[in-house]
Formats: structure tokens, C-alpha cells, sequence
């Protein structure tokens, strides 16, 4: 039966049925930053005595952090604030081994953020997840993990996948320097170092996204962040976290979509509230603003105003490799910008996006190539040729079960010729479940939940 969720689009047992639309207008949230979300329960766990955090992602990888940190013995207690966001508050620091194994679902993040704290704890634990989390690489945390000291085996060919086996305690500090750009990496090795016999550093070619890092600081963990010769090096000290009140602004990956939607239709005027405006996140806003669209940043209410070109047409742009890790998860969503762009933009050093929740060089080459866009995937380049004003093919398109390509297939059908259906719809819950109704509300004029 079919469930319809307002504004153009359905479901279909499954699949989701987008209709064209436009523009874009009023004012929306997005959910609380899935980044931030996940670190805040965790440190709150590690945290003797009470935190509270307003504003949590309410995605099911989110949950999933939160079901594990209360399986570990953490006690977290919900309500909603006067505004209806979640409010939750966790006593933490007194950690023990789960009754069972440890399920992140779909979430990177998760497990490799995770695998790092629970390297410190003195006890067993697995990590395991999804179809998806068993093919995604675990060698790039298990390597430095192993370098502390730490007894982690993982599974399948090599040993790099999960389910990961962690036999917890026992870590030296090090210093590591990462191969690639990655929060996670970082974050992995950030976590571990508390519960380290020493300093513990991270030296980064590259930065990448510094919450981890932030989030330590603001709760009492002793973290030093220096630069020198072109390089950033992160140090923390063993320790554990003081309680603490967080509010998790909106997600700035989340707010790419409604940034895009609303620089592709003409007369579009978006209000996104309270979005993350901090290091190696706003990388697809200046994308955007380089293609020719008005977006604002309003450093007080921390408001993200978006508004279509004044002259109606975005110009094409080169994404520089340097640019790469301050909007890596934003790349499928600027593809769609790019289709309707002047010319041929070009995306460089992205190969990381063939390690996510699906091969999303791939999956966007193919579902957005089934929309009718010039797009090619060479290597750890995506190029896509696009045409100001033209419109995209309504057509059947496939997910593969990720929620980026997912979303951002729905914002493409916003300017095609028809109906798209968007099969593997059901991946979007786990960072947006409330998309579609967003979609609906802006369509509408109105103002989103």
C-alpha cells in the first residue's frame, strides 16, 4: 500500500517516489551533527557523574552508539525540550563488558570511534554492524591501535574487517602519523590515547575535521593542537572526561542538500537553523558560493541562508584534493549542483568515496548517469558535465543502500521531467529520517520541523 508522506513524495513498499518541484522557500532543522552526536555519547559514558546533551541526531547510526553505551553500563535518561528536541542525561564512568556483541549498524564512524575507547577498557568486547560495516576497511584503525599495544583481531581475508575482537587495556602512547585524511582514524586514536600510559599524538598533512579534538578539550581532557611545518599535530594526555552540557548544532552534510536544492531552483530563499560552522565542515558552502549562489553564515544565530544565483545559473568549478576532507560527504549532493552547472566541473583526489556505505564514485556515476547526467568516474576524479537550465530524466534509480546517494537522488529529482523512484530508500533513517517531510515543507513555503 502506498504511504504518502506530502509534498510530492511517496512510498512504495520501499522504494521512494519524488516529484519535481520548486523552489525552495522558509525555514528548516536539520538533525543535530551525526559527527558530533557520536562523540559526545561516548565521552558522556567515559564521564564520571551526569552530562546532558540537547539536540542529538535522531539517525539510527546515532542510536546506535547510544544502545551500545548503555549496554556497556551507561545510564541515559530522555526528554524533550520546551522547542521538541531530544534531551538526554547519561551517568557515565563506570563501563563494564555488554552481554552481547556490540552492533554500530551501518555507522563507520561508529565502529572505528569505538574501537578506540573500547582498545582502553579493561575488558572483552566486539564491534560489529551491517552488510555494509562488514566490507568497509578496519586495517587503517587497526594498525595504529595494534602500534598502543592493543589485542584487536579482525575477520574476513587479512583480518581487516569486521566483526572486530577487542581485548581491552594495557596501551602505550605513540605518535602516528595518518596516511589519509581521516576524523575517524584520528578520533580512533584520540579515544585510545585516554586510557594510554602516556601522550598520545596524531600528526595530520592534511586536517580533517577537529571534533574529536574540540570535544575532548571542552569536557577537561588535556589536548595540546599545534602547527609546524605544514603539519598539524593533535596530543592528548590519559585521562577521563568531566561532565558536562552539550548542544549539537545542525549538521552541516545534512544542510548541504537544502543548499543545493535551493541553488538549482530559481526564486529559492532557504533559512537553515543552528548549522555547524566549525574547521573542515563549511568546504561545500564555499564550493557553492565559488558556483555563483548567495549563502550566509550568520556567525550569532549560526543560520545558513541560501539563496538561487541572482542571475539563475551556476558556473562550473574545480574541487581541489586540499578541499576534499571538509566535504567529502557533501561530493554526491555537489554532483547534483554540478549537473546543473555551466561547463564541467571537476572533483579531485576523492577516492575515498569508494570506501563508504557503497562505492559512491560508482553509485553516482551510475544513478545520476541514469538521470540523465554527464558524469564520469576515473580514478579518484569525478567529473560532470553540466547545462544551466536543463532538465534531468524522472527515471527508476538505485540507492544501493546508502543514504547520501539516496538524498541526493531526491534533490535531483527536484528538477526533472517526472517522477523519480529512488529504491534503498530506507538507508536515509539512518542519518535523516525526516528528510522527505522537510522536502515537503520547503517545497511548501513553509516552516520544517
Amino acid at each position: 500500500m502506498n504511504a504518502p508522506t506530502g509534498g510530492g513524495a511517496t512510498m512504495v513498499g520501499g522504494p521512494m517516489i519524488m516529484e519535481p518541484g520548486g523552489p525552495l522557500r522558509g525555514r528548516t532543522r536539520v538533525p543535530g551533527d551525526k559527527s558530533i552526536s557520536h562523540r559526545v555519547l561516548m565521552l558522556a559514558a567515559l564521564a564520571d557523574g551526569e552530562s546532558t546533551i540537547h539536540g542529538l541526531s535522531d539517525g539510527g547510526d546515532v542510536a546506535c552508539t547510544r544502545a551500545i553505551v548503555e549496554a556497556l553500563g551507561a545510564r541515559v535518561d530522555a526528554e524533550e525540550d520546551p522547542d521538541g528536541r531530544q534531551v538526554l542525561r547519561i551517568s557515565g564512568g563506570r563501563l563494564g563488558p555488554a552481554q552481547s556483541d556490540l552492533d554500530v549498524g551501518n555507522s563507520g564512524t561508529g565502529i572505528r570511534l569505538l574501537a578506540g575507547m573500547l582498545a582502553g577498557l579493561g575488558f572483552a568486547s566486539t564491534l560489529d554492524g551491517d552488510a555494509s560495516i562488514r566490507r568497509r576497511p578496519m586495517d587503517r584503525v587497526l594498525e595504529p591501535l595494534r602500534a598502543m599495544g592493543a589485542s584487536v583481531t579482525g575477520s574476513g581475508d587479512g583480518g581487516a574487517l569486521a566483526p572486530l575482537a577487542i581485548d581491552g587495556g594495557g596501551l602505550r602512547g605513540i605518535e602516528y602519523r595518518l596516511p589519509m585524511a581521516s576524523a575517524q582514524v584520528k578520533g580512533c586514536v584520540l579515544f585510545a590515547g585516554l586510557s594510554a600510559d602516556g601522550p598520545t599524538t596524531v600528526v595530520e598533512d592534511q586536517p580533517s575535521r577537529a571534533h574529536t579534538e574540540e570535544l575532548m578539550a571542552a569536557t577537561g581532557i588535556d589536548v595540546e593542537r599545534t602547527h609546524d611545518n605544514g603539519l598539524d599535530r593533535v596530543t592528548v594526555l590519559p585521562g577521563r572526561p568531566t561532565p558536562f552540557v552539550h548542544d549539537v548544532a545542525g549538521d552541516p552534510s545534512q544542510a548541504a542538500f537544502w543548499a543545493v536544492g535551493a541553488s538549482i531552483l530559481p526564486g529559492s530563499e532557504v533559512v537553515i537553523e543552528n548549522v555547524y560552522a566549525g574547521p573542515a565542515r563549511s568546504g561545500f558552502a564555499a564550493v557553492l558560493a565559488r558556483m555563483g549562489a548567495d549563502l550566509f553564515h550568520d556567525p550569532v544565530t549560526s543560520d545558513l541562508t541560501v539563496r538561487a544565483p541572482s542571475g539563475g545559473v551556476l558556473s562550473a568549478t574545480t574541487v581541489r584534493a586540499d578541499e576534499v576532507p571538509g566535504l567529502v560527504d557533501e561530493v554526491p549532493v555537489l554532483a547534483v549542483a554540478a549537473a546543473c552547472a555551466d561547463g564541467e566541473t571537476v572533483f579531485e583526489g576523492v577516492g575515498e568515496l569508494r570506501v563508504k556505505e557503497s562505492d559512491r564514485l560508482a553509485t553516482v556515476e551510475s544513478e545520476l548517469g541514469r538521470m540523465g547526467v554527464d558524469v564520469r568516474a576515473e580514478g579518484d576524479r569525478l567529473m560532470v558535465r553540466g547545462r544551466a537550465g536543463s532538465q534531468l530524466r524522472g527515471t527508476s534509480v538505485d540507492a544501493h543502500n546508502d543514504h547520501r546517494i539516496a538524498m541526493a537522488c531526491a534533490v535531483a529529482a527536484l528538477v526533472a521531467d517526472g517522477p523519480t523512484t529512488i529504491d534503498g530508500w530506507g538507508a536515509v533513517a539512518t542519518s535523516y529520517p525526516m528528510f522527505p517531510d522537510h522536502r515537503a515543507t520547503l517545497l511548501a513555503g513553509g516552516i520544517g520541523a
